[in-house]
């Protein structure tokens, strides 16, 4: 049933969130990530690679959503809550350069040919994006030449994107008590060296008070870029 015409438009949220309203997302993304994981491999058994494909690309997006509400609740100004927002309806996941390198170690041979077509920069910040476009459209990427979702994907390029967001998936949800853990223990080492500290301080404190404590796998699918930040000056050293 079409919406009456004085329906207004959605209008995104871009405030502030509450704890409980912080794991509410994340549990909404960790569930429908897992359900995207689940139909893509549905699709992979039936060899309807390029929808496979294209279907894991967009669960590996909605897994990239856990960190980026984690960073989003630690937010200290308007302009980072800003961005923080930005981030997360981007969809595009902010460390891709890995999928790619696995690709072609499995043997995607003919999709690596299309890494230059993707940034002429060389960088592989769009790889997801671009296979999941593979996967679903017919384009060009150069004159006379048509790509097409069946020519492009095969079972290589759908099952190894399968099994990484297979991966992502987080195993757990998480709790209210997790992110005021998360903002009290992590929020005041955000973005500095004290990072690596402040991480085992609240998984300690996680355990202590009987809840799940991180694996090791929850804290390599924060925001890479951001904790790099943390260790830059240390790495300017190493280089001189």
């Amino acid at each position: 049933m079409p919406f009456p015409s004085s329906t207004p438009p959605l209008s995104p949220f871009r405030g502030n969130l509450s704890a409980n309203e912080v794991a509410e997302g994340i549990n909404a993304a960790i569930r429908n990530a897992k359900r995207l994981a689940a139909d893509a491999k549905i699709l992979l058994d039936a060899k309807r690679y390029p929808s496979a494909a294209s279907m894991a690309a967009l669960s590996v997006e909605e897994s990239e959503k856990v960190s980026t509400l984690r960073a989003m609740c630690l937010s200290r100004s308007k302009s980072e809550l800003i961005g923080a927002w930005k981030d997360y309806r981007a969809h595009h996941p902010k460390n891709t350069a890995w999928i790619l390198s696995e690709l072609v170690q499995k043997g995607a041979r003919h999709l690596s040919e299309f890494k230059d077509a993707t940034d002429t920069a060389g960088e592989t910040v769009e790889v997801l994006d671009m296979l999941k476009q593979l996967g679903f459209y017919t384009d060009s990427y150069r004159k006379g030449f048509w790509t097409e979702p069946s020519a492009m994907i095969d079972a290589t390029v759908a099952r190894t994107l399968v099994e990484i967001a297979e991966g992502m998936c987080a195993k757990v949800e998480v709790t209210p008590r997790e992110i005021e853990l998360w903002v009290e223990h992590v929020g005041p080492a955000w973005l500095s060296r004290k990072m690596p500290d402040a991480l085992m301080r609240w998984a300690q404190a996680m355990e202590k008070e009987g809840l799940a404590k991180p694996p090791p796998s929850v804290l390599e699918k924060l925001p890479i870029d951001e904790l790099m930040c943390a260790d830059a000056e240390r790495q300017k050293k190493y280089k001189h």
